[in-house]
């Protein structure tokens, strides 16, 4: 029995990141850009990668250049494997007056 709890604890965590709202030009979808420091292997320089998570906003409440923690979840399209879970913190975005 205590294996039973144990293996569906593993299997519900669920991988979190944290990054920048870079588009929401979709219907229900966000692209978040995730950022990761590493050092490089061989010459040991700290390395900044990004990549590009797309995500799935219910309510359409994230805005470009906002702040925003993702989590994982099943595929939701052929590259939405991720779901917004809330708008840590709101981004600078300025109008443009035409």
């Amino acid at each position: 029995m205590a294996e039973e709890t144990k293996n569906v604890e593993a299997r519900g965590k669920r991988k979190e990141r944290v990054g920048e709202v870079v588009s929401n030009k979709m219907a229900k979808t966000i692209v978040v850009r995730v950022q990761r420091r590493f050092p490089h292997p061989q010459f040991k320089k700290i390395v900044t990668a990004y990549k590009k998570f797309y995500a799935h906003d219910e309510k359409g409440e994230a805005k470009t250049g906002d702040t925003v923690r993702i989590v994982e979840t099943r595929p939701l399209s052929k590259l939405k494997r991720w779901q917004l879970v809330e708008v840590v913190e709101r981004g600078t975005q300025e109008t443009a007056s035409a």
